[in-house]
């Protein structure tokens, strides 16, 4: 018998393969009421909605798989007051999905099971819904406002919203979640992973959502912050804000397409960002946010926005990529056509004011239903808002835009002068004899054009997202503030790191190149990993013959 030397890859694949194939199953049908961990030696089956309690936490350990009965729309939600703790690894994430996943082959298909949902108890702004008043919310920030989350059905565990900008609902590290967003009626549909009121000491970073019904990642206010995030072929928007998000998000890549073949909004991708401000659009707080690092890979066909404005919302793309954009860069669409107000109303900033006014809440940004308070507190205006720290309160910068055909592609963006020289933004140019001569990621393989919900879709079959070309380096960096890299390049990954890698199913699925990756257990350096560099790694001795 002679040791060959093999990848860290394969040898994750073989043992976590083992692991799945030996795991006991538990069925969770009965909600979470006192601290309890889910381990790999299991596989846990949600029967129903699950709610992990208030005081009650939740930790799952590396490696576990949590899996629902596909249409049976078990999903796990946390509520206010409780907790979760995804502790997955690179080498052994945590895997949420339906039983018809393999684990090993992509496959068109969503709305198998639910979703994980997080809820806490930072501000939002929630004064109206459908033009119609909710409850008691007012549009003044007293940290009074709460409302039931998207999809959830128990009235008691399902609310978020409070006072607490800081609040900690837990930690999430190394999650995949495939196949989701099981509806439960109309428009009351659950996104991939959904965030309402969640406080800015919450960590989240690399998080996947691929092939959702519904959103792949929605945020409703609250502070929270993500970092090296995968969100693929959403039936709706890829990355969908409302209700007066205040947060930060770096390193990202969004691939727009299809989950199933049901009309756009139900399995065709629509928006890659759409971003909502407040409800209603003069409510306090309102989405003031800013995002480094994404790289946005559009549908060619029939895909929507790459962002997309409504209702007063404020955000910063800087060191991005916008590429493959079946429509406009810059989607104005004012307001939600919920029964909100859009820009300019009730003395907001116009649409076109929001372009040009410094970010700097105490000096230059109307207020209205600012409300009162004391200097330092939660509902003070210059504590609110912290995301932007300079530049101007809507702003797309320092960006690489490549290939985006669409004959109003930048129609709407340069009426707010996004490629003026001083943004610091390049637009590519196109070469029709070599498509991809400036393309500024390495590699990108569609399949031929296919017919979803009567729309044009060009699957993405392969992907290397890392730098190239005008993307390899920026003229700017984020700021060093403990939570943001200063990463000299655009879009979400450097020349030679894919942190896809190991840990994603569009790695797994065999969709992306991590070859430029030096295998983080290669103790010999020699990009490869033999029997030693396995035990040291944990992974134990590997005979083959």
């Amino acid at each position: 018998m002679n040791l060959k030397k093999i990848s860290l890859a394969l040898a994750v694949a073989v043992f976590a393969a083992a692991g799945t194939a030996n795991a006991a199953e538990v069925l969770v049908s009965s909600n979470i009421s006192t601290s309890t961990t889910w381990t790999s030696d299991n596989v846990y089956n949600l029967q129903d909605q699950v709610f992990v309690e208030p005081g009650a936490t939740l930790t799952i350990e590396p490696g576990t798989l949590v899996q629902s009965t596909s249409g049976l729309g078990g999903s796990l939600a946390v509520s206010r007051g409780a907790k979760i703790y995804v502790n997955g690894t690179e080498d052994a994430p945590v895997i949420m999905t339906s039983t018809d996943d393999d684990l090993k082959t992509y496959r068109e298909g969503c709305n198998e099971w639910g979703n994980l949902t997080l809820m806490g108890n930072a501000l939002i702004s929630a004064s109206h819904y459908g033009g119609n008043p909710v409850g008691d919310n007012t549009k003044t920030p007293t940290g009074d406002n709460e409302k039931l989350m998207e999809g959830l059905t128990d009235n008691t565990y399902g609310m978020y919203g409070g006072n607490d900008d800081n609040d900690n609902s837990g930690s999430i590290s190394y999650l995949s979640l495939r196949y989701g967003g099981k509806v439960i009626g109309l428009a009351n549909e659950l996104n991939g992973l959904s965030l309402g009121g969640i406080g800015r000491e919450t960590d989240i970073s690399h998080v996947e959502v691929i092939n959702n019904v519904d959103d792949g990642i929605e945020i409703w206010g609250g502070t929270v912050c993500l970092k090296y995030v995968n969100i693929w072929n959403i039936g709706d928007d890829s990355f969908d804000i409302d209700q007066g998000w205040r947060g930060k998000a770096q390193f990202g890549l969004i691939v727009q397409g299809h989950s199933i073949d049901a009309s756009q909004g139900s399995g065709v991708g629509d928006n890659c960002f759409e971003t909502d401000g407040a409800e209603d659009s003069d409510a306090q707080p309102v989405t003031t946010a800013s995002i480094y690092n994404f790289t946005v890979v559009g549908n060619p066909g029939d895909g929507d926005g790459g962002t997309t404005w409504r209702d007063n919302a404020r955000m910063q793309y800087r060191n991005c990529i916008f590429m493959d954009l079946g429509e406009k860069l810059v989607r104005f669409d004012d307001d939600d056509g919920d029964g909100a107000n859009g820009y300019g109303y009730n003395g907001t900033l116009s649409w076109a004011d929001t372009w040009t006014t410094d970010y700097d809440y105490s000096t230059s940004t109307a207020m209205p239903n600012a409300g009162s308070w004391s200097a330092g507190g939660f509902n003070d205006p210059s504590v609110m808002y912290t995301a932007q720290v300079d530049g101007k309160l809507a702003e797309i910068s320092d960006s690489v835009f490549f290939r985006n055909m669409h004959s109003d592609a930048y129609t709407e963006a340069d009426a707010r002068g996004v490629r003026d020289g001083s943004n610091n933004n390049v637009t590519a140019a196109y070469v029709p004899s070599n498509p991809d001569q400036n393309m500024p990621i390495q590699k990108l393989v569609r399949g031929g054009k296919v017919v979803k919900g009567g729309k044009d879709v060009y699957p993405v079959e392969f992907i290397n997202p890392c730098a190239a070309n005008d993307a390899a380096a920026s003229a700017g960096t984020a700021p060093a503030d403990g939570f943001f890299v200063p990463a000299q390049f655009r879009g979400g990954f450097s020349e030679d790191n894919n942190w896809l890698a190991n840990w994603s199913a569009i790695d797994q699925y065999g969709m992306t190149d991590t070859s430029m990756n030096q295998p983080s257990g290669d103790i010999n350096n020699d990009g490869i990993v033999d029997v030693e560099d396995l035990s040291a790694v944990g992974a134990g001795w590997l005979q083959v013959k």
